[in-house]
């Protein structure tokens, strides 16, 4: 049998095209355009940089489940002749945490992580959260009262750090800290970081290592019933080196607050953006708020937090006619396979009753999938659920007052700024 062969890789400006705009406000205003233009060059296709990229939802799904694939872990980073890119102190310390990990790594820290975040977190968390979900909707209004104000600052970024920080003892005067900690550090997981947003993450992963290192020996002096605490007695079990047991409850601790801070306030932000930007949807949901997790779903599926996700081939395999090399990385284009045409009817269409018309296609790929589906994925869910849900039973009616504002990413979706003011009330 003739073997399969790489055809030759997209035209560089083509791609370098595409991607500028990505990043740019267009792009990130709406990206779909872009990703229909990313799907019309190949379901897979080489890049000039090296590696692949996969467009279509059926291989991102496949690969996805596919144990046999793995994630770029520090083995694979040492080993890359693009140091800067792989081995930065930033890009080691991703590395160790729970993402980064294959079998059996993985199976060990995630076993750790899922005794103490598991689903009855979320019925103790839940109290919490609706406090603090009407106590900043209270002061949103208030400051809407005296005219524009920014959702993003005000709501979308604090409900999760809140909510994480009460959960896992961390002060409150620390939030600001470790919001802007986590907004440099995802540069490291960016698809083209710049060796100026390099530094910036090195710069923020060494300050939250010195912060959490900090957390943990304040536990070690006075354990609690945080999740800190808790992980800490159960490593101490596991492991009779203390440097180690540290080590691996920094990483869990690290990933547990970079995922909830940047990701989650995402889903908040994104999916309240789709229903302003959509009023006879958020209407018909006002009179169905037993639906607004549907309207969740439908958010996550348009608008993911993370667009672009990472796999490592261990063995030469053929994908659609494609030969991707042992060792070699595929970039799974997410927010493009959500849109796929093969999947969903209208993928361009935002539409919160796709369930109830029985055209919800498959399932979305947001907290990724197989064993490294997102542990937090229910938390951020739940958070979401409740903030739209609160702001649907409020009289009030909101409406976007300025372009909405963005981070330049492509992996990682940011809004930063969400300007809203009040609208004529429902009569």
């Amino acid at each position: 049998m003739e073997s399969t062969i790489a055809p030759p890789s997209v035209d560089r400006r083509t791609l370098v095209s595409l991607f500028a705009r990505l990043r740019g406000s267009e792009g990130q205003s709406d990206p779909l355009p872009m990703y229909a233009q990313l799907r019309t060059l190949g379901e897979v296709f080489a890049t000039p940089w090296g590696g692949h990229l996969i467009t279509s939802y059926r291989l991102c799904d496949s690969i996805l489940r596919d144990k046999s694939w793995k994630v770029p872990d520090r083995e694979w980073r040492a080993i890359q002749i693009d140091k800067p890119r792989w081995n930065s102190p930033a890009s080691q310390q991703m590395a160790a945490s729970l993402p980064m990990l294959n079998p059996p790594l993985h199976t060990q820290a995630r076993t750790v992580a899922a005794q103490v975040f598991h689903k009855g977190v979320l019925t103790q968390l839940g109290p919490s959260i609706q406090r603090a979900t009407e106590r900043l909707l209270d002061h949103f209004f208030n400051e809407l009262n005296q005219g524009p104000a920014d959702f993003v600052k005000s709501v979308g970024e604090e409900l999760p750090v809140i909510t994480i920080g009460e959960w896992m003892g961390i002060p409150s005067s620390d939030y600001g800290l470790l919001r802007s900690l986590t907004h440099d550090q995802v540069f490291t997981q960016e698809l083209f970081p710049s060796a100026t947003q390099l530094a910036l993450s090195d710069a923020a992963t060494a300050e939250l290592r010195s912060y959490i290192s900090g957390l943990i020996r304040d536990r070690r002096k006075t354990p609690g019933t945080d999740p800190i605490s808790h992980w800490l007695r159960i490593w101490d079990d596991r492991e009779r080196d203390r440097a180690i047991a540290d080590e691996a409850v920094h990483s869990m601790a690290l990933f547990m607050i970079l995922a909830a801070l940047e990701t989650t306030s995402h889903v908040l932000n994104g999916t309240l953006r789709l229903l302003l930007e959509h009023p006879h949807q958020a209407d018909w949901l006002r009179q169905h708020l037993h639906l607004v997790p549907d309207a969740v779903e439908e958010a996550l599926r348009y608008d993911a937090p993370i667009h672009m996700i990472s796999r490592i081939a261990t063995t030469s395999v053929n994908l659609g006619g494609v030969l991707v090399p042992a060792g070699g990385m595929v970039q799974l284009m997410v927010g493009a396979a959500h849109h796929d045409p093969n999947q969903w009817a209208d993928p361009q269409c935002f539409d919160v009753r796709r369930r109830q018309r029985q055209t919800a296609g498959p399932s979305h790929l947001s907290f990724g999938a197989g064993i490294h589906y997102c542990l937090g994925n229910q938390l951020a869910r739940l958070e979401a659920t409740a903030i739209i849900t609160a702001l649907l039973k409020r009289p009030e009616r909101l409406r976007i007052s300025a372009p909405v504002q963005w981070a330049s990413r492509v992996a990682f979706r940011r809004m930063t700024s969400l300007q809203l003011v009040l609208d004529s009330p429902s009569t």
